[in-house]
């Protein structure tokens, strides 16, 4: 593998990452500054998610046919679009240039070119990894290309947290910039490799649901409800158990910057430092999810609250990988991008479920949807030990 067009596509997904984060540290405040409703917020996501699950597979099936390299470049520069036209409804009402009523549309519009387009980006540049990495480094170099877009979320807010100085924005201009100076470096460096070659033998298309992906998929979106209804839980969860605290905004940025630094460092340690195999892995990390969430529901202090997002992490980091390697491993070199699309295609799952599901159990008791992610672990735990295509993967 061409180590500058790897180190490319990193960069890429760290742009990705940098944007993805800053995009919900500012936008929904500012929306509702602006006259919209936490609802319509919300939907303006949801909308985006609904996109992204729909496109994913269908931009690696087209990464099988047109390349990794057109497809990834495509989606860097969908993505780069993206935070234009968030940012941009937002500067003209802000400074009563358009009016509100358009506010709402433009921004589902916005953020729907990330979710149909930007999807590209993610299962082009893992199917590219699997084409050129050997089964034995598969799941390192899948975490170190996952490690680059959580190295961006982390870096997001505190990068942006400067520019915004400028203007608010600046962050977004800044970003959609190195997004696209990352789409210029991968289309320069990269072979646009494709597996559509003259064969006597026809290819067998891979489906959701042949028994080498579905499993994963099952997990995968599983685990997506569990880490989704976290991440959307944690401003709230914050403010209602420990609002004596001071600074309660630095309390909630230092829980994301917890848990997405031990994701980082778990995947450090588990796939480079010391190695584990695919099994272990999920095994392991599912353990720790369990226990973290556990200690969430029963002891709300804000010490351990910490801890248990730092186990969180470490947890995430093994699971994630593992999967993405497994199924990786799983699949004959013509079906890497379908099977990394199909993947990409249930990781907004999670977002799109947490209102309907998680939220009105939070609702109710904040304990009990911390209960409810630790059942959904048990069974993720369970599952990976009683289905044998894990063992066999591993």
């Amino acid at each position: 593998m061409k180590s500058s067009g790897s180190s490319w596509l990193k960069f890429g997904l760290f742009t990705v990452g940098l944007g993805q984060s800053f995009v919900f540290v500012i936008v929904p405040p500012l929306a509702r500054e602006l006259g919209l409703t936490e609802v319509q917020v919300s939907l303006v996501f949801a909308f985006s998610a609904v996109a992204w699950a729909l496109t994913s597979a269908s931009w690696g099936r087209a990464s099988d046919k047109y390349g990794r390299r057109n497809i990834a470049v495509l989606g860097l520069v969908g993505y780069s679009l993206s935070l234009i036209a968030m940012i941009t409804p937002l500067f003209l009402v802000e400074r009563n240039l358009l009016d509100v009523a358009f506010l709402f549309p433009l921004l589902v519009l916005g953020r729907l070119l990330n979710g149909l387009i930007g999807s590209a980006s993610r299962p082009a540049s893992f199917a590219y990894i699997a084409d050129n990495s050997s089964a034995d480094k598969r799941t390192l170099k899948f975490a170190r290309l996952e490690s680059s877009f959580l190295l961006g979320t982390v870096a997001g807010p505190l990068f942006g947290g400067f520019l915004i100085l400028i203007t608010k924005e600046t962050p977004f201009y800044v970003f959609s910039l190195m997004s696209l100076i990352a789409s210029a470096g991968i289309f320069l460096n990269l072979k646009n490799t494709s597996i559509h070659k003259k064969s006597e033998k026809p290819s067998i298309k891979a489906s959701w649901k042949s028994s080498t992906i579905w499993p994963f998929l099952l997990i995968a979106s599983i685990a997506s409800l569990s880490q989704a209804s976290l991440l959307q839980s944690i401003g709230f969860y914050v403010y209602d158990i420990f609002p004596t605290l001071d600074d309660l905004p630095i309390v909630v940025s230092m829980s994301f910057a917890v848990l997405s630094i031990s994701t980082i460092v778990s995947q450090y340690l588990f796939t480079d430092a010391f190695p584990l195999n695919n099994f272990k892995l999920l095994i392991y990390g599912t353990i720790l999810i369990i226990f973290s969430f556990f200690t969430m529901a029963y002891f709300q202090k804000i010490s351990i609250y910490y801890l248990s997002l730092l186990i969180n992490g470490l947890g995430g980091g093994m699971i994630r990988p593992a999967i993405s390697s497994s199924l990786s491993l799983s699949q004959s070199p013509e079906n890497q991008g379908s099977a990394a699309g199909y993947l990409g295609s249930v990781y907004p799952i999670g977002h799109i479920l947490t209102p309907f599901v998680a939220m009105p159990i939070y609702a109710t008791n904040p304990a009990y949807l911390y209960l409810f992610n630790s059942l959904l672990s048990i069974f993720i735990i369970i599952f990976i030990i009683i289905h044998p295509i894990f063992k066999n993967k591993s």
